[in-house]
């Protein structure tokens, strides 16, 4: 057989994050190095690939094609298929993107954009190198690292579908742009100082002339300017990656407080960026978790424990908690600002409260002008709003592993910059494929809101939009519905939305601002805690017991939500212990059930409950028949301030004057914390239990007092079975009184109760038969309470299954009615 006859042509057709991660610059030095001919490009929906030679040669390629991804790359789909051999072919090249249909095998592929990638070491050497040509640069970036997503307009992700469309190379970043041997071989960012974008240094005015880059210092004259105002406790707003910043200076307290009453934000934790691991390691107590966590391309905000005495920063950085957010520097211009300025630096969002973070230069410098002294601004336009990631490490114990507990090492709170857009899998627990072309749009919830669209198997969650509560953020909302489909390249036909009527009411507002007849689409509604376990369980597909019980638990322990109780009157959930269950709803069976709950707490006022929790308190003591609230009956720790309101509260509850109840984990929290004089009034969500949790330090100098959480029966109407937190808050007020310390009846709180979730999913377990526990809810944000309920639901032979790639907060709701509308699907498809 002569070598021509032996000759073969294969084609692969790969979908997935193929496009802007240096793939086609990989496969060109894969077929040099077998020896093979042919051709690569991007097309709408991913990648194809013609090589031909040797099928040895061809064999040993596609070996490599799999296992020597580049690092951002990532496959969803893979076709193969053989042609015939093209005679004469000379070498392998790189061709221009095809924008046709069709190019990429089957629709349901789909092809996944990269989320913004910190910048590399390679090109953060360049910016520091003084001998470079990019030395200073803060834009500096090559296929390994920089902008993606937020930069991205339309697929195949090349230059002319992004924001650098308006920065013509310069002869030298072009030739980079061309070599195939070059790190920024088809890099669409690339750019230098001679044709990509510029900085600027502006004092805070209103947009005009004065304001133009051509009238401002550019620069490395803007850096130092910028670094010298934040020296003299000036707050700066920064153009970064996915919006802005407002910075200080963090070892200044004054300019803490400064920044902390331009935003209207007296205690919640403000974030802060270190210049490197070394400045980092001291300000905080850094594990090896935390540290790759901070080293990770994502660059994520990281909770760590601040050094006793926090080291040299302001003491009003984070005031409630034991944790500081820290983070490294993302980008070229962070890591150029922070070495100019030689100190750790605030950074939190560049936004008023409740509102999105700012995006383009014009609208920050008139939404901020009140808040930054300055601006410091580029002209690279940001097309899509990201916040910062925020990641809570869990504790490292021993030789134990990520396998071996079920966790993934930490507990994210916040999903953007750096997570999004990448997919996550859509379960086949109740049947193997959704049909053909199904796509569901999920829109979450009003607090921590996100949407998730579906497409085949895959769900595609955004980035953390934020609370529903004004029409920026409603526009928001659907400005990212908008773009998820426009690059997914689909139109949802069915919407999913919280069974909340008033919820439900405002969003279809929102949806005006959506495309075209996406308000009129058929919609389908879903309890919002049966959203929390739904999501949760998606995350554990491949958990070998839930695929063998086809049914599982879900504790869901969060503030309070929409839901109607057994008798079908409304009522307000938030601790709840769920049954899902797969095979019933296979069946055509009932596949939501609530088996167990906590005991109602008065919430006097409604809303104004929430906010001062002190009221929470008195009405439970009111209740046992312990204290009237009236000054004169003992010391509680909001009496004398609150005495006139607390002595209205008895007559609230007994003729329910704007008093609802509600099972709320969350309200729990409030109450003890409370009862223990730790937060009579909230400034932001979560306050009062996260001044609960703070308070244990130092709770093993003394024995901890016995509190108890006992389990009963429920009645007619309430679910099978109750947990008495009643009782157990009575114990935290009597323990108290008694004298008992704080660190030690805080910690034996989060015992006790852990000790009495663990016992309700154990009974609501026997009444189900099934094995697994889900754990989901704004509560598995506390550290102490998630770390205990694991271990105590493992001594009772229980499995936990914890969120791996979502928030348990509400940021989740979406990917879980996503999930459910896809089984829907799946049985009716």
């Amino acid at each position: 057989m002569n070598q021509a006859a032996r000759v073969k042509r294969l084609r692969f057709s790969l979908s997935g994050q193929v496009q802007g991660v240096g793939f086609r610059p990989f496969v060109f030095r894969l077929a040099g190095r077998y020896g093979l001919g042919g051709e690569v490009f991007n097309t709408g929906r991913g990648v194809i690939i013609e090589v031909q030679g040797r099928p040895d040669s061809l064999a040993a390629f596609r070996l490599a094609l799999r296992e020597e991804l580049p690092p951002l790359a990532r496959l969803s789909g893979w076709q193969e298929e053989s042609l015939p051999v093209r005679r004469g072919e000379d070498g392998f090249q790189i061709l221009a993107s095809s924008y046709g249909p069709g190019n990429a095998g089957q629709a349901d592929e789909v092809l996944l954009t990269s989320p913004d990638v910190a910048v590399c070491e390679a090109c953060l050497r360049e910016a520091l190198d003084p001998a470079d040509r990019r030395y200073g640069y803060a834009f500096t970036n090559c296929t390994d690292c920089g902008p993606r997503y937020s930069i991205i307009a339309n697929l195949p992700y090349d230059r002319p579908g992004t924001s650098m469309a308006c920065f013509p190379m310069c002869p030298a970043c072009a030739a980079e742009y061309a070599n195939p041997a070059d790190r920024r071989f088809h890099a669409q960012p690339n750019a230098c100082p001679d044709c990509g974008p510029r900085l600027w240094f502006t004092e805070a005015r209103a947009p005009g002339p004065d304001s133009r880059p051509e009238n401002c210092a550019g620069g490395a004259r803007a850096m130092e300017l910028a670094a010298r105002g934040l020296r003299q406790g000036k707050i700066l707003a920064i153009k970064g990656l996915g919006g802005f910043h407002l910075a200080c200076d963090a070892t200044s307290a004054a300019a803490v407080a400064r920044l902390r009453k331009h935003k209207e934000r007296p205690h919640k934790p403000l974030a802060l960026m270190a210049a490197d691991l070394e400045q980092a390691s001291r300000l905080a107590r850094l594990d090896k978790r935390a540290i790759a966590l901070l080293n990770a391309p994502e660059r994520p905000i990281v909770l760590c424990p601040p050094l006793p005495g926090q080291g040299p920063l302001a003491p009003n950085i984070a005031p409630d908690t034991a944790r500081l957010g820290l983070m490294l520097p993302c980008t070229p211009l962070h890591h150029l600002l922070l070495r100019t300025v030689e100190r750790p630096l605030v950074m939190t969002s560049g936004n008023h409260g409740g509102e999105p973070i700012a995006l383009g230069n014009r609208e920050a410098m008139l939404r901020l002008r009140g808040l930054a002294d300055a601006f410091l601004l580029h002209d690279r336009d940001i097309l899509t709003r990201l916040d910062d990631s925020v990641l809570l490490p869990l504790p490292e114990f021993g030789a134990e592993t990520a396998a071996e507990t079920g966790d993934c090492g930490y507990i994210m709170l916040r999903r953007a910059r750096g997570f999004v857009p990448c997919p996550i899998g859509l379960p086949d627990l109740a049947a193997p494929t959704p049909p053909a072309g199904a796509s569901a749009l999920a829109l979450g919830a009003d607090l921590k809101n996100t949407v998730c669209l579906t497409r085949g198997n895959q769900a595609f969650v955004s980035q953390h939009i934020g609370d529903l509560q004004n029409l920026a953020t409603a526009a928001f909302q659907a400005e990212s519905a908008a773009h998820l489909a426009r690059l997914l390249q689909v139109r949802p036909d069915r919407l999913v939305t919280d069974s909340h009527p008033a919820f439900a009411a405002s969003l279809y507002g929102g949806l005006s601002a959506m495309p075209e007849g996406w308000a009129e689409l058929p919609k389908l509604t879903l309890q919002h805690h049966y959203a929390h376990a739904e999501a949760v369980l998606a995350e554990n597909p491949d958990d070998e017991a839930l695929r063998e019980d086809r049914r599982a638990l879900v504790l869901a322990l969060d503030g309070t939500g929409y839901a109607l109780d057994e008798d079908g009157q409304a009522a307000l959930w938030g601790g709840e212990l769920l049954l899902v269950d797969y095979a019933a709803a296979r069946e055509g069976g009932k596949e939501h059930r609530r088996l167990g709950s906590l005991t109602p707490l008065d919430l006097p006022g409604g809303e104004a409950a929430i906010r001062e929790p002190w009221r929470i308190a008195q009405a439970l003591l009111c209740r046992l028949n312990i204290h009237n609230g009236r000054a004169n009956r003992g010391v509680l720790p909001w009496l004398p301030r609150f005495a006139e309101t607390a002595a209205l509260i008895p007559q609230m509850l007994e003729k329910g004057l704007n008093s609802p109840r509600s099972s709320g984990c969350g309200r729990v929290f409030d109450a003890a914390s409370a009862l223990l004089g730790l937060c009579l009034e909230i400034t932001y969500e979560g306050q009062a239990a996260i001044r609960l949790e703070t308070a244990q330090a130092g709770a093993s100098i003394e024995p901890p007092p016995a509190l108890a959480c006992p389990l009963l029966r429920g009645g007619k109407a309430a679910p099978p079975l109750v947990l008495d937190t009643r009782s157990l808050l009575r114990g935290v007020h009597e323990a108290r009184q008694a004298g008992a310390g704080l660190p030690a009846l805080a910690r034996s709180f989060h015992q006790a109760l852990a000790n009495g979730l663990a016992e309700l999913a154990l009974a609501g377990a026997k009444l189900a038969g099934c094995r697994c526990v889900g754990l989901s809810g704004g509560v598995m944000q506390n550290l102490t309470l998630f770390s205990l309920l694991k271990t105590e639901l493992r001594r009772r032979g229980l499995r936990p299954l914890a969120h791996r790639q979502l928030p348990p907060n509400d940021a989740c709701i979406s990917y879980g009615q996503a999930a459910w509308a896809t089984r829907l699907s799946q049985r009716s498809g």
